[in-house]
């Protein structure tokens, strides 16, 4: 924790904001009005976990009810034991039950411009329902039966929305795959996954170009024979191959199929979908999600962390895609059950313009606005003259994902977005524990920039030292959670083992988020970074393993090391440190080329920010690579701590010395 005291001293804020006074009467009330409400109620939830999520779970439909709220024995945790349920049920039949089915469910828009305009679609919980139905019936005309693990690879558009939850409405575990992901990426999962039908689109829309989906797909398949069936959507009508018996069109399969699918009873403990993330080991994890517990934490999260009141007019727009967490739970899940319209966007936030993203909050009256502090800081960058052409007098509640935001930041979030009258939710959470974990209530809790501030109902988090006991405040520890909460993961898939040392072996008995913490005098929580070898790039994880492992596939590398290092943008970038063959000369081509090399191996995310050319890395006299040392010279810091063990030390001189790139 050593490596963290720097950060320690910049997390000090005194700047201190309570919830505007007028924030319940413009949002049409408060789920949580005070903080002696908040107190009792986690209270509450902490010494009478069943009693609590019990009431919660009760709002949603059961085909039949659980028998035990919670079984527990570290690290497995059972919940709503017995209970049959059905996530797309719950996201969408039980809203048209309610007599919500002409209610808008989706609002998308399309990132090329029609003539008239921006390309918008909006979808009530009926069309929803229809076209979901129709969808899941195609499956199951391809062979797709309950259990069967259906991997996703697709734009931001409806049709993904609607493949999930046709997944859901079967009952085959969803494995959805992020756009930006290369073809190794998709063959990688689709093999752990052991999925054997994938859905894609020809191509998505990126500021103004093709992204070639389709293409990708067709690479991953000649790195796997598992893939009997690829469903492709046409969106945007690129040249592509279409093998025949494996290659269906969307449009095709769903032109007879019936808007009629019964719900597929399950039990509250299958899985619902598997995502995978990045370790700090060269293969990514499957996490696994299970459907009532993850379906209750989401819907609760939803409802208090945004106080999202329906009935009021309530936009809700998440700009994260659905390939992330993120998009699993705050742009589908969590959101469809409370019954406030979702809106989902195609393309970048700076095409055609960089007011993109305040356009569309004005033209769809948006009032709740989640986005992560690198987009932020883009929005920073590119200046304030952009939102200020707009009205965003709707907003009501802005909310931050994905990474720690630095403090400037958010008050130029609060200030130039919220004009002082939104409170800001900066969220803490991750893919593994399904929903917020650490977040402010925004009628409720006075907010701290850069803090997450406290924990959420039902969570037990604690900052310890490495044998479980409490730090004190403001000393850097452990970030732990200490009992279970519904939407926590259920493992790793296929790898046992795995989950039990990478969650559950740091502290005996608690769940290791990985993440290093501290609480100040006011009992808030402040994150520090990540204690393990994974890089947070603009909120997307990235093992530096996988990197390093890519970069040094490319022939002109012999060894790699990467490590994180402080980007005015993404928050953390990626530096390279590469050793190279005999035969190879450090030049500008060499640089792009591996930038470039990267980018296909994994996805554009993986490109590094700065690479560096060495003869050789500062190493241990054992031969570990000394990474503290290359996160010092990434920062532009001095080179500082113990190095006594460096084996030579005119290696960091030469690293010091030398152009970036």
């Amino acid at each position: 924790m050593s490596d963290h005291t720097d950060i320690e001293s910049v997390l000090k804020e005194d700047r201190i904001f309570d919830p505007p006074a007028d924030f319940a009467e413009r949002c049409g009330g408060a789920w949580v009005d005070s903080m002696e409400m908040y107190r009792e109620l986690h209270r509450e939830s902490i010494e009478k976990p069943e009693e609590f999520w019990g009431a919660v779970a009760n709002e949603l439909d059961w085909f039949k009810p659980w028998d035990t709220v919670l079984e527990w024995d570290c690290p497995d945790a059972r919940w709503f034991v017995g209970g049959k349920l059905n996530a797309c049920h719950n996201c969408v039949d039980r809203l048209i039950d309610l007599g919500h089915g002409d209610e808008t469910a989706i609002i998308w828009e399309g990132e090329p411009m029609l003539a008239d305009g921006p390309e918008v679609r909006q979808l009530t919980y009926r069309d929803l329902k229809d076209e979901v139905s129709r969808f899941a019936n195609a499956l199951k005309a391809l062979g797709v039966s309950r259990g069967d693990i259906v991997t996703i690879y697709m734009g931001m558009v409806p049709e993904l929305t609607i493949a999930v939850l046709a997944c859901a409405r079967i009952g085959a575990p969803h494995s959805v795959i992020f756009g930006g992901f290369s073809s190794q990426a998709i063959a990688d999962r689709v093999d752990d996954a052991d999925s054997g039908i994938i859905i894609t689109c020809d191509g998505a829309w990126r500021r103004g170009s093709t992204v070639p989906l389709k293409d990708n797909v067709d690479q991953a398949m000649e790195m796997t024979d598992r893939i009997k069936h690829v469903v492709v959507l046409k969106r945007c009508d690129n040249d592509i191959t279409m093998h025949e018996g494996r290659d269906h069109w969307w449009h095709d399969l769903v032109e007879d199929a019936s808007d009629e699918c019964a719900c597929e009873e399950m039990d509250s403990e299958d899985m619902l979908f598997l995502l995978y993330t990045s370790g700090s080991t060269g293969k990514p994890k499957g996490i696994v999600h299970t459907t009532g517990g993850y379906l209750v934490h989401t819907f609760l999260t939803s409802r208090y962390t945004f106080n999202l009141r329906p009935g009021n007019d309530h936009v809700y727009w998440c700009t994260a895609d659905v390939g992330w967490i993120t998009g699993h739970s705050y742009i589908i899940y969590g959101i469809l059950q409370n019954h406030v319209p979702t809106l989902m966007y195609e393309g970048a936030p700076n095409h055609p313009e960089p007011n993109r993203f305040w356009d569309i909050c004005e033209r769809h009256k948006v009032t709740h606005f989640y986005t992560a502090p690198t987009a932020i800081r883009a929005f920073m960058k590119w200046g304030e003259e952009h939102p200020r052409r707009h009205d965003l007098s709707k907003l009501l509640v802005l909310g931050t994902v994905g990474e720690p935001i630095n403090p400037e930041a958010w008050m130029w979030y609060r200030r130039v977005i919220g004009h002082g009258r939104c409170p800001i939710v900066d969220t803490w959470w991750q893919t593994e524990t399904g929903g917020h974990m650490l977040t402010p209530m925004p009628a409720a809790t006075p907010t701290v920039p850069g803090s997450c501030t406290l924990p959420f109902f039902g969570i037990d988090a604690a900052v310890v030292d490495e044998d479980g006991g409490e730090q004190p405040a403001d000393t850097g520890g452990l970030l732990v959670i200490r009992k279970p909460w519904p939407s926590m993961l259920r493992g790793i898939h296929g790898d046992r083992q795995r989950f039990i040392d990478t969650y559950f072996s740091r502290v005996e008995g608690m769940y290791f988020a990985g993440d290093s913490a501290r609480r100040d005098d006011h009992g808030y929580f402040w994150i520090m970074g990540r204690m393990d070898d994974v890089i947070n790039v603009s909120g997307h994880r990235l093992g530096t393993m996988e990197v390093e492992s890519a970069i040094v596939s490319h022939d002109a590398v012999v060894e790699a090391a990467v490590v994180g290092m402080p980007h005015e943008i993404k928050g953390t970038g990626i530096a390279a440190f590469c050793s190279l063959g005999p035969d190879w000369k450090p030049d500008e081509a060499l640089r792009k080329s591996l930038r470039e090399h990267v980018a296909k191996e994994i996805g554009a995310i993986a490109k590094p920010d700065m690479i560096r050319f060495t003869d050789s890395l500062p190493k241990t006299r054992s031969g570990k690579i000394m990474r503290r040392l290359l996160r010092d010279i990434a920062a532009g810091r001095e080179v500082a701590g113990d190095m006594t063990t460096l084996e030579d030390f005119s290696v960091l001189a030469n690293l010091r010395s030398q152009d970036e790139g």
